[in-house]
């Protein structure tokens, strides 16, 4: 992973839904091998007015930890310049659920390629898988993209749980203030996370993706 530029996630809030804790999983984990991210919210054309307000909320939260933020529809042709200039002349790993247009998106974005691409589950709303093994194209306007087979979901390893709060930018910066060196920001006094949390510097769903990470290496450590 060390001859990229940066980690593409590619997310989608309807046929399937990504969940915030996917999203801040595959931050944590490229936040541990210095990779930067960036996220592009897909087939914004399914989105009902309601829903845009509620993505425009959901991004802010990465757009204030200074994500780069795309919004992409390949069936409505919108947003492949801004997804154009983020791969420009860079090596970027692709990665999403399976179903989310990985491969439709680099398709429609270059027409010399052809990426293998698949239907929703009508069951389960989830991608068939179609990537079966990461693959290298060169982009006709410059650059390289990785494409990944869809993944479901993945853990946390090798991030000790005491070190896992140093992973997410926004309370990194306040760890220092914690009354306590070892403090785990749960129920510790003088935690500055906890404090950070009720000024609204750290979103509640980034704060609850900790929890939930923590406590499930928790459980692997028992």
């Amino acid at each position: 992973m060390s001859n990229l530029d940066q980690a593409v996630l590619i997310v989608t809030m309807k046929e399937p839904v990504t969940f915030p804790t996917f999203i801040d999983r595959f931050c944590v984990a490229a936040e541990a091998f210095h990779i930067p991210v960036a996220i592009v919210f897909n087939k914004i054309d399914l989105l009902a007015d309601g829903d845009i307000d509620v993505l425009e909320s959901f991004a802010s939260v990465y757009q204030e930890l200074e994500y780069p933020v795309i919004f992409t529809s390949a069936e409505k042709e919108l947003g492949f310049d801004d997804l154009k200039d983020l791969l420009m002349d860079k090596v970027s790993l692709l990665s999403g659920h399976s179903g989310v247009g990985k491969s439709t998106l680099i398709n429609k974005i270059d027409n010399n390629l052809s990426l293998k691409t698949g239907e929703i589950s009508t069951s389960h709303q989830t991608g068939q898988h179609t990537t079966t093994f990461a693959e290298m194209f060169e982009l006709e306007f410059g650059g390289y993209v990785v494409d990944t087979p869809g993944i479901r979901g993945f853990g946390i390893v090798d991030i000790e749980r005491e070190e896992l709060a140093g992973y997410f930018p926004e309370m990194r910066k306040h760890l220092p203030d914690c009354k306590f060196y070892n403090c785990l920001h749960i129920s510790e006094p003088g935690c500055a996370v906890k404090k950070a949390i009720e000024r609204g510097e750290v979103a509640e769903t980034r704060y609850n993706s900790y929890l939930n990470m923590y406590h499930e290496n928790e459980e692997q450590y028992r």
